[in-house]
């Protein structure tokens, strides 16, 4: 194996607890309680760990970050470990006098994430009243407090419809990035492919919408895009490669090489509470289980995508074919290729399983 390169970026994934019951949440079906959330020295000195070891930015995640009467501190000992920091949130929670606070203790940036469009769909999907106006002022407010803005809109088949006026809130409540991000079936998602999964048409359109969007508001709006990989022929580099350069940390303090690897049964992950950061990522079992190319099997072996795609989503090949190690069915050399027309030609549920704690 080559030299282990360091993180890029981490995930703190500070709590599962979350107003909202998005029915494509990729946090697992199994949702941490709040009692076995890591506190706030622990993150202190997950960041501490995160910035020696190379990291240059935190994601505060969950769940939603917010519901934690420690965020602001969470949030300083970031910057105090010199990390960039973006708050990645539902925004309902963010009124003026938290997101003042927050900016004072070095917060750089929010990401928004969008249910819908319109406040009845908004309302569908998330599950609370009230969601969208609660947004759009949390919008405003971020504008104001002079953070730069990037709007999340997760789409699939009972939101595309919308796409337009989805671009359109983005320019409209003065977001600079929008990420166009087609769910990924992991956890809840999961759970809830058949009401999600898109059909191919409802995906050519809408990659059409996003390429003249691109052009129409170049230099005002940056669109990022995830396409889904159930309309694939080749995979994704997913999260650049198994711990290539991401790595996430579970509420509960498990280091993990993305945020749905717990979603592969059998494997064990180590714990910030029983080692260090670089531990985890260097010589744990888990991290080196799928790095590089050696790991493969042909098709893989040997493909000249393999230093690309690094074998695809370890995760999606868990969750269709019950392997870790095979082939991601995204790639059309898989013998398991077929899996992902079934799922398409299964899909057509109009009915959510809600994220909820069991």
């Amino acid at each position: 194996m080559s030299a282990i390169e360091p993180p890029l970026a981490l995930l703190a994934e500070l709590t599962h607890r979350c107003p909202l019951r998005c029915p494509y949440c990729s946090n697992p079906v199994e949702l941490a309680r709040a009692r076995d959330e890591l506190a706030t020295a622990e993150w202190a000195r997950v960041f501490q760990e995160a910035a020696a070891l190379g990291c240059l930015q935190v994601h505060l995640s969950g769940g939603e970050p917010t519901v934690r009467r420690d965020i602001v501190e969470i949030t300083a000992a970031a910057r105090e470990a010199g990390l960039y920091t973006n708050l990645i949130t539902a925004g309902v929670l963010l009124e003026a006098p938290l997101l003042a606070r927050l900016v004072e203790a070095g917060l750089d940036h929010v990401q928004l994430s969008v249910q819908d469009a319109d406040e009845a769909g908004a309302e569908r999907i998330g599950g609370l009243r009230g969601a969208q106006e609660r947004k759009r002022r949390a919008a405003a407010l971020v504008r104001e407090m002079g953070l730069p803005l990037t709007l999340n809109a997760v789409v699939h088949r009972q939101n595309l419809h919308n796409l337009p006026q989805l671009i359109a809130i983005a320019l409209d409540w003065g977001a600079q990035r929008l990420e166009v991000a087609h769910v990924q079936y992991y956890g809840w998602a999961l759970a809830n492919r058949d009401a999600l999964l898109p059909t191919r048409a409802q995906l050519d359109e809408a990659t059409g919408l996003v390429e003249a969007a691109r052009q129409a508001h170049r230099g005002r709006l940056v669109i990022d895009y995830v396409v889904p990989d159930y309309h694939a022929a080749r995979p994704k580099a997913c999260m650049g490669g198994w711990g290539r350069r991401f790595l996430a940390v579970s509420p509960m303090g498990e280091v993990l090489p993305c945020h749905a690897a717990k979603s592969i049964a059998g494997m064990v992950f180590p714990n910030i509470r029983d080692t260090s950061l670089e531990a985890a990522w260097t010589g744990s079992d888990a991290f080196n289980a799928f790095r590089g190319t050696a790991w493969m099997a042909p098709p893989c072996r040997g493909c000249a995508h393999a230093e690309r795609d690094w074998g695809g989503c370890r995760c999606q090949a868990f969750a269709l074919t019950g392997d870790a190690a095979a082939t991601d069915p995204a790639c059309a050399l898989s013998r398991d290729h077929g899996l992902l027309a079934a799922a398409v030609a299964e899909a057509g549920e109009t009915r959510f399983r809600y994220r909820e704690f069991s």
